[in-house]
Order: structure tokens, then sequence, then C-alpha cells
């Protein structure tokens, strides 16, 4: 019944939004695998369409890092990425943009009550179609489980974030993400999340389906 009346409800909220034509997916993966103590292997893929079926494919993010764990509440990581996006209704088989990124970033989790909280800070350096240019990032997320008092398998949770971008030259704001879904506890391992993010550009906003999916076979070695 609860899983029943969250598709209902996720229904509910997509078909405005769909009505308005302006909507897209938004597919990711990551992945962290410990290699030592204090290292790990970040691992990320994120597949992006105009529209909310995958067809006009609008970009393909490819990203890896190296995680230091400070401590188990404090990640700091560097890696590279490279980046395709494709114009609307463009020629897929030829990227109209691409991009070269190196980045750095530091995570930090807390808790409160029953609420985690997560801080990323990140900054990158860009190369968009060989024109450099950096930028700023600060996410703010809090993970609420609904049904279990902390996030275990079997536990559904509510997942709230906002994001905001600033560049170094140019127009200082770049962008703002505001995402809000449902999230399901798989396994010690894994977790699925599902929502709507608004991503606004300036004066543009876009709306997207966003489906998660995050794996680390750490937290499985953990607990065995």
């Amino acid at each position: 019944m609860n899983r029943t009346l969250l598709i209902l409800f996720l229904g509910q909220l997509a078909a405005p939004l769909v009505a308005q034509g302006e909507f897209g997916n938004w597919m990711m993966y990551f992945g962290q695998n410990r290699i030592s103590h204090k290292f790990s292997i970040h691992s990320e893929v994120q597949y992006r369409h105009h529209t909310i079926l995958p067809t006009d494919v609008e970009q393909l993010l490819l990203r890896m890092g190296l995680n230091y764990h400070v401590a188990s509440n404090a990640i700091l990581t560097a890696g590279y990425g490279y980046i395709t996006s494709y114009d609307f209704d463009g020629d897929y088989r030829m990227a109209d943009k691409k991009e070269h990124r190196i980045w750095q970033q530091f995570l930090l989790t807390n808790q409160l009550g029953r609420i985690k909280f997560e801080h990323r800070y990140r900054i990158e350096q860009r190369w968009v179609d060989q024109i450099y240019s950096s930028r700023f990032r600060y996410r703010l997320m809090a993970f609420i489980p609904l049904n279990r008092s902390v996030i275990e398998p079997g536990a559904w949770f509510l997942g709230v974030y906002d994001e905001v971008f600033l560049n170094t030259k140019n127009t200082f704001f770049d962008r703002n993400r505001l995402f809000g879904g449902f999230g399901y506890q798989l396994s010690k391992a894994s977790s699925f999340q599902l929502g709507f993010l608004n991503q606004r550009v300036n004066t543009f906003g876009k709306w997207y389906l966003q489906m998660a999916v995050t794996f680390n076979p750490d937290l499985r070695k953990k607990s065995s």
C-alpha cells in the first residue's frame, strides 16, 4: 500500500510538469570501493536526457576520484571528469560540447536526531571546448528515515537537497539545483532514490525526473 501511494503521489507531481514540455530525465550511478584503510575509489556515471523519455541525449558525465577517509564522517576527494553535452534534436553521434574537469571535494556528515545531514564542498577546474573556467559548489542534503528509526536495509527515506554553483568570472551565480524525492535502502551496500530536481540557470529553469543508484561495498564488509 505504501509503495502504491508513493507511485501515485510521484505521478501526480509529474503530470503538470510533463504537460509544460520542460521536463527531462536524469539517471545516476555512484560507487565507492575501498582499497585500503584510508583510501577508496569514487566512480560515477550520469546520463541526462532533454525529455522524459531516454531518446534525446542531453549530457553524459563520467567521473572518477580518489577518496581519503579523514574520519568516519569526513572524506577528501580529488579526481577527473569527462563530460559530453548535446543540443536538443542534434546529431547524437557527435558531441556539441566536450569538457575535461579536475575536481576536489570535502564531504562532511553529521546526525541530528533521526536526520542525517551531508555537507558537500567542491571546487572544479573546467576546460569546456578548451576554454578554461573554475567553479565553486556547496550542497546541503538531508536524509530522513520514514518507516524505521534509522536508514537500514528495508528502510524508506526522504532525501532533500539544495546545491549552489558559483563562478569565478563572468556571471557570478552559475546555477541552483533543488531536489526532493524518496529512497529505499536495498541492502547495507546499496540504495535507490527517485525524485524531482529543478535546475535553474539564471532565468531559465527545468525539471528532471532523477533516479540514482548508490553502491558502497565497504559498508557490507563492515557489517559482516
